[in-house]
């Protein structure tokens, strides 16, 4: 059995979350659960649970605040927010599970299929110890690690360690400075939302580029990229505008 505890400052959406993984997610079961963060902390400490469904705004201390104070992370977390700006942008970076309410029961049971996973392999949760660095150096940008997860393994990228991105159906190639390629199985659209802030742009349907790697825009054969790896990647059309924008030079003909 799984052992979770729920932390949320209402208790209905405490009652209506146990409810749904009672009948869901018989595998999980519900040790404890707490009404605010101070309390929240206890439980964690107290029962030792492998999975902690987490509210993230919560009055006086937030669920943020809650994770800050622990002294380590031998859990997996689903957080369960009814705000999807509320520090969700992190928490994506970080390559972790949200819920929003009303909670999704198909992505209620994803979430904890996966969680139950990484539960057995009984390790350090490196995910939210990623987001927690990230939300403690959030002005930082150098310090900020992007997670991408493979079916082996979660990778932590640097964003200037990015040179591009490109898209194959619902999955995401990303082509690193030090030569290696990392395929995730996300769409390039969710990236190009959490990467846009590092300097990077979307060229063309099927690729996001950082800009600070374009060594040339080559005007020969439509116009395409060159970017410091040596790749050629094109522009569309439509992102000529964007694209030259980006890279603060004149429009291209």
């Amino acid at each position: 059995m799984i052992r979770a505890v729920i932390i949320d400052d209402e208790k209905n959406n405490i009652d209506n979350l146990e409810g749904l993984l009672q009948k869901h997610c018989p595998e999980v079961v519900i040790t404890a659960h707490a009404l605010n963060a101070d309390e929240g902390k206890q439980i964690i400490l107290q029962y030792q649970p492998d999975i902690v469904f987490l509210d993230i705004q919560m009055p006086g201390k937030n669920g943020f605040d809650l994770l800050q104070s622990l002294p380590q992370y031998s859990f997996e977390i689903i957080f369960v927010t009814a705000f999807d700006q509320y520090g969700i942008q992190a928490v994506k970076f970080s390559a972790i599970d949200y819920l929003l309410k009303p909670v999704n029961t198909a992505e209620l049971k994803i979430a904890v299929e996966k969680a139950v996973v990484k539960s057995k392999m009984k390790m350090q949760n490196l995910q939210l110890q990623n987001l927690m660095e990230l939300l403690q150096h959030k002005q930082e940008k150098n310090e900020h690690r992007l997670a991408l997860t493979t079916a082996k393994e979660t990778r932590f990228v640097k964003p200037e360690q990015i040179i591009r991105c490109e898209s194959s159906n619902s999955y995401t190639s990303f082509y690193l400075t030090d030569g290696k390629m990392i395929m995730v199985s996300k769409p390039i659209f969710e990236y190009e939302e959490l990467l846009k802030e590092y300097g990077f742009i979307r060229c063309h349907q099927s690729h996001v580029i950082n800009t600070a790697k374009v060594k040339s825009w080559i005007k020969e054969n439509g116009s395409q990229l060159l970017l410091e790896d040596g790749s050629i990647v094109p522009i569309s059309r439509n992102k000529k505008e964007i694209v030259a924008e980006a890279l603060r030079i004149f429009k291209a003909g």
